[in-house]
């Protein structure tokens, strides 16, 4: 049983790709996860207002 839900998600992610991830990479995904998690939980709470407008895109 995983020690901590991200172990949990990672375990569960790594059986749906058919990812294999030896034991010594766990510290490291779960670091990394966490910083993921992290930033875009900034995101997802940096406050927009409901007029706002998406960005134009630019070609060259």
């Amino acid at each position: 049983m995983a020690a901590e839900p991200l172990d949990d998600y990672i375990n569960a992610v790594a059986k749906a790709l058919a990812l294999p991830v030896e034991e010594a990479w766990r510290p490291a995904v779960r670091a990394n996860l966490e910083v993921s998690l992290r930033l875009a939980r900034l995101v997802d709470d940096f406050p927009l207002p409901d007029e706002i407008e998406p960005a134009s895109v630019y070609t060259a």
